[in-house]
């Protein structure tokens, strides 16, 4: 789109937009936001929306058409502008944004924010100082890591409302704690003990097991040179919970270094991508996390993958940057590049795109992974389609063998009396539920007389020839009402027009309600308390009842130009004013002759006035 048809307001702010980093948001005529976008500098990347030198799709073409005025928020730096975009995504889900299609809550493990803090597993992210590790890709993994802390520090882990705590406590009262049943509730330890063991399971969760393991055996060599055996004990115990974590956990880099590796892969058919974290901590893949993207169409990888990244570190995962990041795509044209993230303490962590080695494997097992959830989405829209999908259109495709199933049907009829009036109806059914929006009305227009083979032929050349042409939706079968003639004239009007072989076609006699297929000369009989029988006996009663509406109001209308033709000098288009203007014959004999000669004027009008009159 050009600077010069945009609206002259939005120009003049762009004009007006400062060089600070900051967030843009678009609005349509209504009010309603349909972008948020973060930016370095402001003014430059607003602007290049308008500029008609920018090459951008058919979608974000749609969306800056729309756009009828502009917000801006200024931060001091590119990072609070980039929270704050996030925030404002989720909280108004503009049209044009990616979205994220949580299907789940995930689990998380959370610590609270108090003087004897609780250990504990949640989906439920509560912004109260509370500290949440994850999220975990399956509840297995996360299960596994709490039984860990309960068997390494004896730390209570039950997940109960915060009305079953125990103020004085810190913890659960005891009806409600399974871990009191086993004697590892930790309510009654010192405040001071406590921390420190909450220090430890932070570690743990973090995936800093070796340090973690340096330090207990430190504590161990300590409370047995004290010759508090006891103590020692409980040490060692813990030591060996942490060590059988660790050694599950798969090692993937030659060094103990921490990274993030990320990776995308798109699914064009689901029109969605699958975002993958690998989460590597002293060299070991402590966790795993995916998320799918939806409203992606015309969006480029690389703007995909940057919003999976900048959502995890900036949404609701509250995740620390470690001192590495992969990711599986770099950069494309005009397009934004994650370059550095800033830790916390402000150090700038390079993003880098391993082209061999290890981290190059890693990034490939990640994509692997994000195939592997696209083809297990794809198996789930399958299955919720076919669970949709009718009884009666899964039996109806058994019954007869069809190629597919007739979820979409069009049935045929044609209607006369004796030759006259003719015409035709084809009434739509999709999951076996009547579309009557799709109906049609046809028109014989080449055949004379009661020829029902020819005026069926007529009639699905024209509707199939128009279906091509147009690029329509096509049908998964085709039923037209009688026997083997009817199906013999609808099978040579597809061949001819080159649309036999597209879907299948049947023909329904009336008679036995046998069904005909093409090249076979028997009849199917379908079980008579079949619900296959049932929709097409209802498709083809459907089809008949519109034709021969169609036909009697066709009749009825061709009658009463016949009786206004008869008077001297209406012919037929005069008589179609009269009736469009009052309605019926009846209106026009009540209508007064000034009425009459203002709508056809003063001669004609005299004589279809005497005529009534007389």
């Amino acid at each position: 789109m050009s600077e010069q048809k945009t609206n002259i307001d939005i120009s003049e702010k762009v004009a007006h937009l400062p060089l600070s980093p900051g967030v843009y948001i678009y609005k349509d005529k209504n009010g309603s936001i349909l972008y948020v976008g973060k930016a370095k500098k402001l003014r430059n990347r607003v602007r290049s929306y308008f500029q008609g030198s920018r090459t951008v799709d058919g979608r974000i073409k749609t969306m800056i058409s729309k756009i009828d005025d502009l917000e801006v928020v200024v931060t001091d730096s590119e990072a609070e502008a980039l929270i704050l975009e996030n925030n404002f995504i989720k909280q108004y889900q503009p049209r044009y944004n990616i979205m994220y299609r949580d299907d789940k809550s995930y689990p998380y493990i959370c610590i609270t924010k108090d003087s004897k803090p609780r250990v504990f597993p949640t989906r439920t992210i509560i912004k109260d100082g509370s500290k949440y590790f994850g999220p975990y890709d399956s509840v297995t993994t996360m299960k596994r890591m709490l039984e860990t802390i309960r068997k390494a520090f004896n730390m209570c882990t039950c997940a109960v409302s915060a009305k079953n705590i125990d103020r004085t406590r810190g913890i659960p009262k005891w009806h409600s704690c399974f871990d009191d049943y086993l004697q590892s509730c930790s309510g009654d330890w010192d405040e001071e003990v406590y921390q420190v063991v909450v220090k430890k399971v932070e570690r743990l969760l973090n995936g800093q097991t070796e340090v973690l393991i340096r330090e207990l055996k430190d504590e161990m060599e300590i409370a047995s040179s004290a010759l508090d055996f006891e103590e020692a004990a409980k040490l060692r115990d813990s030591i060996l919970a942490v060590e059988r974590y660790s050694r599950k956990m798969k090692m993937v880099a030659d060094r103990k270094i921490d990274r993030d590796v990320f990776a995308l892969t798109i699914d064009e058919d689901l029109k969605e991508a699958c975002g993958v974290l690998f989460k590597v901590r002293e060299g070991k893949l402590i966790g795993k996390f995916h998320r799918f993207l939806k409203n992606i169409d015309g969006l480029k990888q690389t703007v995909l993958l940057q919003s999976f990244v900048e959502d995890y570190y900036t949404g609701q995962y509250t995740a620390a940057i470690p001192d590495e990041v992969y990711i599986s795509n770099g950069l494309e044209d005009d397009e934004p590049l994650i370059q550095y993230l800033y830790q916390e303490k402000g150090k700038k962590v390079p993003v880098h795109v391993p082209q061999i080695g290890e981290k190059a494997q890693l990034i490939k097992m990640a994509k692997a992974n994000a195939r592997l959830h696209l083809n297990e989405r794809r198996l789930e829209k399958e299955k919720a389609e076919r669970d949709r999908i009718p009884h009666a259109v899964k039996e109806l495709k058994e019954h007869l063998k069809l190629s597919r199933l007739p979820r979409r049907i069009e049935c045929f009829d044609n209607s006369n009396l004796q030759g006259t009036d003719p015409v035709a109806s084809m009434v739509s059914f999709v999951d076996a539920k009547p579309r009557k929006s799709e109906y049609k009305r046809f028109h014989i227009k080449t055949v004379v007389g009661p020829d029902d083979f020819a005026s069926m032929k007529e009639i699905l050349t024209r509707r199939y020839s128009r279906v091509m042409k147009e690029g329509l939706q096509m049908p998964d079968l085709i039923i037209v009402d009688g026997g083997k003639g009817q199906l013999s004239s609808a099978v040579e009007a597809l061949k001819e027009i080159g649309f036999y072989g597209e879907c299948d076609v049947i023909g329904l006699a009336k008679r036995l309600e046998e069904v005909f297929l093409p090249g076979k000369s028997d009849s199917i009989m379908i079980p008579k308390k079949s619900t296959a029988l049932k929709l097409i006996q209802q498709a083809r009663d459907e089809a008949h009842r519109f034709a021969i509406t169609f036909h009697r109001k066709k009749r009825s209308k061709r009658t009463l130009v016949t009786e206004l033709t008869e008077i001297d000098g209406v012919g037929e288009k005069t008589s179609q004013t009269l009736l469009k203007e009052f309605g019926s014959v009846k209106k026009i004999k009540n209508a007064s002759k000034t009425e009459i000669q203002k709508l056809i004027g003063e001669k004609i009008g005299e004589n279809v006035y005497n005529h009534f009159s007389g």
